[in-house]
């Protein structure tokens, strides 16, 4: 009883263990007899085996590649995360520098919200702005400066050639600025926090001294004051900033040119070989680059006008072009009166005008800005153009001068911007019309342009003045007459050296001959060493 009661509590026991034991014969099996893949890696030689060396050396081999590659894998997915972390890393850097639009700062659903916003972002403005301390920069001439400026006159760094280092401040927006800015320093001094009813001091614009301003396109201006204070020695500071607010979004339009047909007017007397340069131009870049263009030539007596004809003649066979008028008028040359009556003798659709001179270089591109930034009873362009230098002078110390293609370049030591010519100019017709046209009493050339001008300052009419970077005067020689007075005569010679070089360009021409005694000198020098 005590043997059938034991073998009845042993029996669990050898069934598990048979069990294990089926289990691991079962995997040593498959183990054994599974056949090796591709990537499967190889056994460990037996130690008696004959060739032992060699199969260690091949595995530790086949390892040492494996580990490679997995460190070249590695390092190509640290490479693409420190790429991916700086582009996210640039994205919160613009995202912090420039502001959002304003429908983003604007909630208009939470009036109160869309105010607490805007005070926000306009703080964060003068927090940008190198107003309480200043900010590491990369170059001298990544500084911003300032301009001063008193009650009567400003001092600037950027004169071009139409303003004075010191000058009224002209533009009604700039007065007004600098008014305003006065006015609130004014104010603020006669309101002082934390006096409460106690008398002081009653502070009037004349007690301004000077100030200081500059702006921060995408932040604002920065203002600083200063006015007499209560003792000698003594004086009081404002500093004021106005903030630039978020951007809006003004417009979003298609603007379709296809069909937006270019007249290009050009009053001309004499010249034929300037014409023959101009319409190499013409030809290149209105009629096979552009190709919606039209050309009409008005012609003043008729000295050299069978050649003008001729050089037009065989521009349109040769270019298969067809869209040019010649209009021959028999009297002194003015150039109000070809402009005018060139505008007067179109008798299509409204059309865009482009008055223009002989001894002017276009390209397509200006020709696009000419169409983007005319609009019939909206808009005018009078964009500023780059007058070239002397290129005797320019490249006088070169072998040769290059061609006209190669010195069309916008440097300060092969030109200037023109900002006191009102000459080219491009506007619709009906504009034109509309305004009254040039005033023919003007005899001439020069002045009709200013009048033309100062017509569409004082119209309803968008008025765009910018530098274009496809517009050139070519530099042609400048008469001095001697029937002018000695006052006008002197006027023209500046005007002459204004046109010829750069002032270190003219500098080095005046010391000429002590560049060539320093030079003489050195080389004597050296001979004797």
């Amino acid at each position: 009883m005590m043997l059938r009661r034991g073998f009845i509590l042993f029996l669990p026991r050898l069934v598990g263990l048979l069990v294990v034991a089926c289990c691991s014969m079962s995997i040593v099996y498959m183990l054994a007899c599974t056949p090796k893949g591709d990537n499967q890696q190889l056994s460990l030689p037996r130690v008696h085996s004959p060739t032992v060396k060699e199969g260690y050396e091949a595995v530790l081999q086949e390892r040492e590649e494996q580990h490679r590659n997995y460190i070249v894998s590695l390092k190509k997915q640290i490479a693409q995360l420190k790429a991916a972390l700086q582009s996210r890393t640039e994205q919160l850097k613009m995202q912090n520098q420039y502001p959002k639009p304003l429908d983003i700062w604007l909630d208009h659903s939470n009036p109160e919200k869309a105010h607490s916003n805007l005070l926000a972002f306009l703080r964060s403005q003068v927090d940008k702005a190198e107003v309480h301390s200043g900010v590491k920069l990369s170059t001298e001439y990544a500084a911003v400066p300032f301009e001063s400026f008193t009650l009567q006159k400003v001092y600037q760094l950027e004169t071009g050639l139409t303003r004075h280092p010191e000058e009224k401040p002209v533009r009604k927006d700039k007065r007004d600025e600098l008014i305003e800015v006065i006015e609130l320093a004014v104010g603020s001094l006669n309101k002082p926090e934390g006096v409460g009813n106690a008398k002081h001091r009653v502070y009037t614009t004349s007690d301004f001294i000077e100030g200081i301003y500059r702006t921060e396109k995408n932040k604002g201006t920065l203002y600083e004051l200063t006015f007499k204070g209560d003792a000698k020695h003594q004086f009081k500071k404002i500093v004021l900033f106005r903030p630039f607010g978020p951007v809006m979004k003004v417009k979003n339009e298609n603007v379709d040119m296809a069909d937006t047909l270019i007249n290009v007017i050009v009053p001309l007397a004499k010249r034929a070989s300037k014409f023959r340069q101009f319409m190499q131009n013409f030809r290149e870049m209105g009629i096979q680059q552009d190709g919606r263009i039209h050309l009409t030539v008005v012609y003043f007596g008729k000295e050299q006008m069978n050649e003008v004809k001729s050089i037009l003649e065989n521009t349109s066979k040769s270019a298969n072009f067809k869209n040019f008028t010649f209009i021959q008028l028999n009297e002194e040359f003015s150039r109000g009166k070809g402009l005018d009556v060139g505008a007067r003798f179109w008798k299509g659709n409204n059309v865009v005008l482009f008055f223009c001179d002989v001894d002017i270089y276009f390209t397509a591109e200006f020709l696009n800005s000419c169409r983007l930034n005319t609009q019939p009873g909206k808009k005018v362009f009078y964009p500023v153009l780059f007058s070239q230098y002397n290129p005797s002078i320019i490249y006088g110390h070169h072998d040769s001068i290059p061609s006209l293609e190669q010195q069309l370049v916008i440097k300060k030591e092969t030109g200037f911007w023109r900002d006191f010519g009102f000459g080219m100019t491009c506007q619709y017709r009906s504009d034109f019309i509309n305004i009254g046209g040039f005033d023919l009493d003007i005899k001439g050339w020069g002045g009709e342009d200013v009048h033309l001008y100062r017509k569409y300052l004082h119209s309803n009419l968008i008025v765009i003045r910018t530098p274009v970077r496809g517009l050139f005067h070519l530099w042609h020689e400048k008469q001095c007459l001697d029937e002018l007075t000695p006052e006008q005569y002197k006027m023209c010679m500046q005007s002459k050296a204004m046109n010829e070089a750069s002032h270190g360009q003219l500098g080095m021409l005046v010391f000429k001959q002590e560049i060539e005694t320093h030079l003489h000198r050195q080389k004597l020098s050296s001979k004797k060493t």
